[in-house]
């Protein structure tokens, strides 16, 4: 060692300067702030010396690595404060506070929840301006159980996805906001959605393909916005689960369903119970004389069970047909067939049997604004 050379200290963080000694054991050593430090020569080591100007190679981990490849630049504010405290911080430890959070907490699980109640809730912006306001979605888990779920809208033959991700159990998920410009691609969904739970045993859910049609003309209407116990205000909630099973508004898109509708034999349906003397799917009249005929299957026949798509059809077509001749002698009568947007199949054949049956009747497109783009109001004259 001699006076000028650059020493790092071995128990200590720093450096400095030689600047004298005291006797063969004691070496004076200036930092960087002027301060002469006394300490013992054994405690310090060279790393560059004025006489023959080369920095010698140590046996520590920072002299190792010096002919690396440089290490990537720090990403947080800590790091790169530290990388120029001096050579010792990097035989520092890592700061519990830079380390990544990893706990996650375990959701909490209601007593008897363990059956999958599932649905989907809309909400309206503006209640007060319904005619112009936009809606959020959401994604309902009312259940014990992690659901991954996929939403997709139907293209003809083919499917686009819509929303996917993973609802926690008894959570809400938002999927997005959308305007009355949407309201068609929500008309016919399609859902795949898989159950199970995390770090713990529970019982398998079969992953289920359902389908369900959201009624674009319920948005245009106050009354369909009711409370429930999943918002604060008031919302349509539309029911797709119930106790592990499809809800009644929920067509289950499986193999039985597959072979139902392939099946060529009818089998009898019974429809369902309503007010004496009332059509199929008839839904009374507002002060204008309006009536409305709902003409979903759905809306029409508890079961479909067995029923070609032809049969379906003409089932509807029947409907349509009852309709207009029980109210042929009413003149000016106003009827809106709700027959939604799908493929147009119903339309138009709807539109044919007007034409060629009823040709004293006219027909328009239904009011936008109440019925969305499915329904079709006819005069009678």
């Amino acid at each position: 060692m001699n006076i000028g050379d650059k020493v790092r200290f071995l128990n200590a963080t720093g450096g400095g300067k030689i600047t004298g000694f005291q006797g063969s054991d004691i070496v004076l050593v200036e930092d960087e702030t002027g301060f002469e430090i006394p300490c013992m020569r054994n405690e310090v080591v060279v790393i560059e010396t004025d006489q023959y100007n080369f920095v010698r190679k140590t046996s520590t981990p920072k002299a190792s690595k010096e002919t690396e490849t440089p290490a990537a630049p720090p990403t947080s504010l800590k790091a790169m404060l530290s990388a120029h405290v001096g050579d010792n911080a990097e035989e520092e430890e890592t700061d519990i506070a830079d380390r990544p959070m990893t706990f996650r907490a375990r959701p909490v699980e209601r007593r008897g929840a363990d059956e999958l109640n599932l649905y989907l809730g809309f909400l309206p912006t503006h209640r007060q301006s319904l005619a112009s306001t936009d809606f959020e979605a959401y994604f309902i888990n009312d259940s014990n159980y992690f659901v991954h779920y996929l939403v997709l809208t139907q293209e003809g033959t083919s499917y686009r996805l819509k929303y996917e991700g993973e609802a926690e159990p008894n959570m809400k998920v938002w999927l997005e906001t959308f305007d009355r410009d949407a309201l068609p691609e929500l008309e016919r969904l399609t859902l795949v959605i898989t159950a199970y739970k995390r770090e713990r045993a529970f019982a398998l859910k079969q992953p289920m393909c359902i389908t369900v049609r959201i009624d674009g003309t319920k948005f245009y209407k106050l009354h369909t916005f009711q409370p429930s116990e999943f918002f604060d205000e008031a919302a349509y909630i539309c029911e797709l689960v119930r106790d592990d099973r499809p809800a009644s508004q929920v067509s289950l898109e499986a193999d039985s369903l597959q072979t139902a509708l392939q099946t060529p034999k009818a089998v009898p349906l019974t429809a369902p119970a309503r007010k004496k003397g009332a059509l199929p799917g008839f839904k009374g009249t507002d002060r204008n004389g309006l009536i409305e005929v709902d003409l979903h299957i759905e809306q029409l026949l508890d079961r479909t069970d067995g029923m070609t798509a032809r049969e379906i059809l003409d089932y509807q077509l029947g409907v349509v047909r009852k309709t207009l001749d029980a109210h042929l002698k009413e003149k000016s009568r106003r009827i809106v067939f709700i027959h939604g947007k799908g493929d147009g199949v119903l339309r138009n054949e709807l539109l044919k049997l007007l034409k060629s049956r009823y040709r004293s009747c006219t027909h328009q497109d239904a009011s936008f604004q109440e019925y969305g783009f499915g329904a079709t109001m006819v005069t009678i004259h």
